[in-house]
């Protein structure tokens, strides 16, 4: 699988530990930066990045990490076709792919390590879309990409 990841410098370190253990893994990695963490740099280029590459088909998930995670998931979710998820644990990772489908996984640096950001994203990439009541949900918004 081609999986995107990208973050700000707050993200960095953790970022760079994802990209080794899913390179570890047997994934394609897109690392779309930042690439150090002293510059301070702005998460709404690299939360956007991340939703443009799932979106447009060059990844086919994307993992999007900051400080918090909440700045750089809504830049992501401002993409059409994006459904990023800030998560903090593999159970609310594992939910945002059943219940969501959830293409972009969105990490907070600061709240969550490295051993849970990697339960997190094993849970994740691990789960599958759970059907029946789900997909009218997704359905529902897929059309908000849609309005004006």
């Amino acid at each position: 699988m081609k999986i995107a990841l990208g973050a700000d410098h707050a993200g960095y370190e953790l970022k760079a530990a994802l990209v080794d253990t899913l390179q570890e893994w047997g994934h394609e990695v897109l690392d779309l930066g930042t690439t150090n963490a002293t510059d301070s740099v702005d998460y709404p280029d690299f939360g956007a990045a991340v939703g443009h590459c799932v979106a447009d088909g060059r990844a086919d998930l994307g993992v999007a990490v900051c400080g918090s995670g909440i700045g750089i998931s809504i830049a992501a979710n401002k993409v059409p076709g994006i459904r990023a998820a800030l998560v903090h644990d593999a159970t609310s990772a594992r939910l945002a792919r059943e219940h969501n489908d959830a293409n972009v996984l969105c990490l907070g640096a600061r709240l969550i390590g490295v051993p849970v950001a990697q339960d997190a994203l094993a849970a994740w990439l691990g789960a599958e879309l759970g059907g029946g009541r789900h997909l009218a949900r997704i359905a529902k918004l897929s059309q908000l990409d849609h309005r004006a």
